[in-house]
């Protein structure tokens, strides 16, 4: 098992995850974008989800971004303000080795500790099984999916969603008790 380490995203890391978004991008279908973000739109970002409290990891090995995960507002309306979307992406380089495990098991307890309750899993593609299997065997339970909602690469794609309480969940009531605001 190659050796790596799990930490916060710095804007130097960007570049790199920019390449591994872009190959996703145009050779995958994990992402429904058609065409890459900049490294400009991927710094915007990451300044975005840092600026408003959401963790957004890199796995390094030495100085080589081998993959990254996120989580980020799941909707933008006051009443999801408790949950999350998670996004994880490997290089193509150092996909098998642990990885995207690695990345969501440390992104699941760094939106935990920042008290969010619910993660979500928008995984593009239902013949995604490594996705698909990642965020099982990280607690994740299909909750549904969307058929051919999105066209890329020539076909029909699904959306599955999958979703995990995060500490509490929902069997205690927010801390802050308002609904509006």
């Amino acid at each position: 098992m190659a050796r790596f380490s799990i930490r916060s995203c710095r804007e130097g890391d960007l570049p790199a995850v920019q390449a591994i978004y872009a190959d996703a991008v145009l050779n995958g279908t994990a992402s429904f974008e058609t065409a890459p973000p900049d490294l400009a739109e991927m710094t915007r970002r990451w300044r975005a989800l840092r600026e408003g409290g959401f963790p957004y990891l890199v796995a390094v090995d030495e100085e080589t971004v081998l993959g990254y995960a996120y989580a980020g507002p799941y909707r933008p309306r006051r009443a999801y303000r408790a949950t999350v979307e998670n996004s994880v992406y490997v290089a193509a380089t150092a996909r098998g080795l642990g990885v995207g495990r690695a990345l969501l098991a440390d992104l699941v307890a760094a939106a935990t500790q920042r008290g969010f309750r619910q993660m979500i899993a928008v995984i593009g593609d239902s013949a995604n099984a490594a996705s698909i299997a990642l965020h099982r065997g990280a607690g994740f339970a299909h909750v549904g999916t969307f058929r051919a909602v999105g066209w890329k690469h020539g076909r029909w794609l699904d959306s599955v969603l999958m979703q995990r309480a995060l500490g509490a969940g929902d069997a205690e009531p927010l801390a802050d008790g308002a609904d509006s605001a």
